[in-house]
């Protein structure tokens, strides 16, 4: 088991070599020696914005890619070309050349492409890995698991230019970007001991050696573990009939079915709400805010920042172990109508602070004392909003799209799960300056409204795939009602073999007091695992 555990910890480095990232171009971007370099005039503006933007757009290429690169060579193989594109760039980045008019932005912001496209790669494949290759019984929690490394890597990446922004030369900037190769090499290295998944095996003719991979780290070292012949029965009867004939270049089979284009709008629309809640604005608005109060240095800002990466690790961490216990559409919903009231808060604070800080301090004393007052609640709610974020949505991200998606369009899936996550995240970068500019503090109504609408669509049509396999969330989407499906009550029967499986409640005749007849080939979970992975909420008799 503990072999196993390593082979995800490889898997999680790539969400932490994302967090890192993410972190590492607003410390770096608030470094003068950087700006100086590149002689980049502002903090924001078209320069600032298209070397921020380029890492999207790597990102949106790669997705294209991603998904039949992982299904022709498999997950871990997946990985392994991810980090290795994203080292290339990280090196290029870090030794970028500005020319003797230090105006020179192209061998940075080729490494900046580069990154965004190995991201792409390892954003896909990684949970796809962990999902297929964690035991039944963990599986929730160890995806989520994967979507909290990346605060994991914005702390090593915030802290890490804590420290170096002290450092007066231009290595305080080069230094981390180099260091970006740490995690992408751990990958690297890594996916050449680990194996390969059992559900691609299975798909790609391998039989033998997936039954072996499940035997020795799902089944105990037993090939007749019930754990294993229930996983190997489900892939022959979804995977090897489904799955084994696969075009790398057709993307049909996402929206060729009511099914299919049903599992694609759950997917698609928890890419746009983890990105469009409101999180943008908190990067945006956070810095005006700390000078407010009268926080200006570059430096403590960053560490202002390395705190709540702290905080929103710790958080994302209990929310991917509650995740099982909660489910899915519960944690979301509560989550998104806290959103609401946080955001309604906030705008109020806001609309009683300028958002340059340059007007309103230098006048009256008590006006400026009321504004300090109120930058710091606006503070305290913004914390609130990214620490219900942590919890609710971010161990989310990784998990619900891979239980959504079948095997046959799991790669695929993330591929454009991932695009559709970047296509948002410009919006981020691009739509949030140009309303504020518009508009003010009143964009924040925007956030009010729409994280309403997200709480009556996730009710209405996100299903809940707490405690099924893989395999069996296929027959919540392909019904009539796949919310009223995800949520029906199962039958587990307790005896001295374990836990016997016996369908849905709705299916089974003469429920008083007496346990229906087994159908044909219950499912069997071993005596000392836990049931979560079979019912929703079980149901048990002592034989």
């Amino acid at each position: 088991m503990f072999k196993l555990y390593f082979f995800l910890l490889v898997a999680f480095f790539n969400s932490f070599s994302n967090g890192y990232d993410a972190s590492l171009m607003g410390g770096i971007n608030n470094m003068d020696y950087y700006r100086t370099y590149f002689s980049i005039s502002s903090k924001t503006g078209s320069e600032t914005g298209l070397i921020f933007s380029v890492f999207a757009i790597g990102n949106i290429c790669g997705s294209f890619f991603c998904g039949p690169l992982s299904d022709l060579w498999g997950r871990r193989w997946g990985m392994f070309h991810g980090a290795v594109i994203i080292i290339a760039g990280a090196c290029i980045q870090g030794f970028a050349y500005s020319g003797p008019n230090r105006d020179n932005r192209v061998m940075f912001i080729l490494g900046r492409f580069l990154v965004g496209f190995g991201t792409a790669t390892s954003q896909t494949a990684g949970p796809s890995y962990v999902a297929e290759m964690a035991h039944p019984a963990w599986r929730g929690v160890l995806t989520g698991f994967f979507n909290c490394w990346f605060f994991l890597g914005g702390i090593t990446a915030t802290w890490t230019m804590y420290r170096t922004s002290m450092i007066k030369s231009e290595i305080s900037w080069r230094l981390p970007s180099w260091l970006q190769c740490v995690p992408a090499g751990l990958v690297m290295i890594g996916c050449i001991f680990i194996p390969e998944t059992p559900r691609w095996l299975f798909s790609n003719d391998q039989q033998e050696e997936a039954i072996r991979v499940l035997t020795k780290f799902h089944g105990g070292g037993n090939r007749r573990s019930p754990i294993v012949v229930l996983t190997l029965r489900e892939m022959i009867d979804r995977i090897l009939i489904e799955g084994s004939d696969k075009r790398w270049w057709d993307y049909s089979e996402l929206v060729i079915s009511r099914a299919a284009r049903y599992r694609l709008l759950c997917v698609g629309c928890l890419a746009v709400f983890g990105q469009w809640s409101g999180n943008g604005a908190v990067t945006y608005f956070m810095p005006v805010l700390l000078e407010h109060v009268g926080i200006h240095n570059p430096t403590t800002q960053l560490l202002y920042n390395a705190v709540l990466h702290i905080l929103q690790f710790t958080v994302s961490t209990c929310g991917a172990l509650c995740i099982d216990r909660l489910g899915r559409r519960p944690t979301l919903m509560v989550g998104t109508s806290l959103f609401v009231v946080w955001w309604l808060i906030i705008t109020v604070l806001m609309s009683f602070i300028p958002l340059d800080h340059r007007n309103g301090l230098d006048q009256m004393d008590h006006k400026a004392t009321s504004i300090i007052q109120g930058s710091r609640a606006a503070i305290a709610m913004i914390y609130l909003f990214a620490l219900t974020y942590s919890f609710s949505y971010t161990p989310l991200q990784a998990l619900y799209p891979v239980e959504c998606l079948s095997y046959e369009t799991r790669a695929k899936g993330m591929g454009i799960y991932n695009l559709i996550v970047n296509i948002a995240a410009l919006y981020n970068t691009y739509g949030i300056p140009t309303v504020v500019e518009k508009i003010g503090w009143k964009m924040y109504w925007i956030y009010v409204v729409w994280n309403v609408f997200e709480v009556i669509f996730i009710w209405f049509f996100f299903v809940e795939t707490k405690g099924r396999t893989l395999e069996e969330i296929n027959e919540i989407f392909e019904a009539k009602n796949p919310v009223k499906k995800s949520l029906q009550k199962h039958i587990v029967e307790e005896t001295d073999l374990g836990l016997l499986y016996h369908g849905l409640l709705s299916e089974l005749q003469d429920m008083e007091g007496v346990v229906s007849p087994l159908p044909q080939n219950p499912h069997v979970v071993p005596p000392g695992f836990s049931a979560s992975p079979y019912p929703l909420e079980a149901t048990f008799e002592s034989t």
